[in-house]
């Protein structure tokens, strides 16, 4: 380090001292422990300029410093250097770029494949929902924000980015090199399962998908559907207001969602009777790897006791974030709201439990399926007949007990 940089650094460590110390001096208030926080990253700062084995690189320092803080609130919240903000403007806000087609988030200190979107890269590579990643790019994803990550994950269509991924039940990490590609909107999947049950698969929430939802669930009816089976497992992508939507044609009364936040307005979405589509009785398949809109829906109708929802509980990402500009062109990005069920509880915080528990790897006798038919069903695909999860659907749809709940 320089002459002249270590002054800066020492200079400005003063400044702190003298702002902490002003502060404080000035009465006892709600901000106390900010000053308090301060003082100690103060001190830190001086303690390693003083004593580390080397002369440390402080804008190195206090950059590690910045994106632990944010990854230390919550998994989408990231800090961005002035440079990452950048390139993610020019990436990640770009629709002419390309990307692999997979929803992130964090978990286990790793950025985690929540949700994989049908005939993307990803897919087509053999990623599967819960992947964690190991490294993007060759850089290792425990010391990066998911914001990183995206910009990581999108690039000119036709590059390749190689991604190193580790899979449930192994330690040892395999590499997978994609392409980026434009991505499509991903399309919903119907069938009439059998007799008067329908089947409608959501594989990502998009502008638009609540309507073609309602679309959907006309032409059941007009087939004669009387029974329904919203497949909702690994769809956690898309705009919050899409899954408040598709609530909306089921539910005649109650509450959809609350959304609260420090410093945004508490909002509450009710059901409006003049919007439902869908009377008759109904269960929702859920998974670890739904999330997003697709939470939102889950839990109104269960919490309604509009219907069951079957599988494993939801991953909990539900919220809403910001984008903060800092002077320096850095910028946050931010979780200022989450949203809360029906019955009040944090879908960030504790994601969305079944009503009806079902493991998918809990059968009779595991010895007579491959992994793929234990597995949900791919991105895109219908389930196949030996799916554990639709069976207990099925099952509670055709129970003599069962009768349409309140809409």
């Amino acid at each position: 380090m320089s002459p002249l940089w270590k002054k800066v650094v020492i200079v400005l460590s003063v400044l702190i001292f003298a702002y902490v110390a002003v502060g404080y001096v000035k009465g006892k208030t709600g901000d106390d422990k900010s000053y308090v926080s301060l003082s100690v990253y103060s001190e830190v700062l001086q303690r390693i300029q003083d004593n580390y084995v080397d002369q440390p690189d402080i804008h190195k320092v206090t950059s590690g410093a910045l994106h632990g803080l944010l990854d230390s609130l919550d998994p989408q919240s990231s800090y961005l250097s002035p440079l990452e903000y950048t390139d993610y403007k020019q990436k990640v806000d770009d629709k002419s770029k390309g990307g692999i087609g997979v929803f992130i988030s964090k978990r286990f200190g790793y950025v985690v494949a929540v949700s994989v979107l049908p005939d993307g890269p990803a897919q087509k590579a053999g990623l599967r929902d819960g992947d964690l990643f190991d490294s993007i790019a060759g850089f290792s994803t425990t010391e990066m924000s998911i914001g990183q990550a995206q910009v990581l994950l999108t690039g000119e269509p036709g590059q390749t980015v190689k991604v190193d991924v580790i899979r449930r039940g192994t330690q040892q990490p395999f590499g997978v090199t994609m392409a980026y590609a434009k991505l499509q909107s991903p399309r919903i999947l119907q069938e009439e399962m059998q007799s008067d049950i329908a089947y409608i698969r959501i594989p990502a929430f998009e502008s638009g998908t609540a309507k073609q939802i309602r679309e959907k669930l006309v032409e059941f009816q007009r087939r004669g559907a009387k029974k329904l089976i919203l497949d909702l497992r690994d769809c956690a992508s898309g705009p919050t207001n899409e899954g408040i939507d598709a609530a909306q044609l089921f539910l005649t009364s109650g509450t959809i969602a609350t959304l609260r936040g420090q410093t945004v307005a508490t909002q509450t979405f009710s059901a409006d009777a003049s919007k439902v589509v869908w009377k008759g009785l109904m269960t929702v398949l859920i998974s670890n790897g739904t999330a997003g809109p697709a939470e939102i829906l889950a839990a109104a109708v269960a919490d309604n006791h509009r219907g069951d929802t079957v599988g494993e509980t939801t991953f909990g990402t539900a919220s809403q974030q910001k984008i903060i500009t800092l002077d320096d062109g850095a910028a946050l990005i931010l979780t200022v709201a989450n949203y809360f069920t029906p019955n009040g509880k944090s879908i960030p915080k504790e994601g969305v439990e079944p009503t009806v528990q079902v493991n998918p790897q809990a059968v009779d006798d595991v010895a007579q399926l491959n992994q793929d038919q234990l597995a949900p069903p791919a991105p895109g695909q219908l389930p196949s007949a030996n799916d554990p999860v639709v069976k207990r659907a099925i099952e509670i749809l055709q129970a003599p007990a069962a009768a349409p709940k309140a809409a």
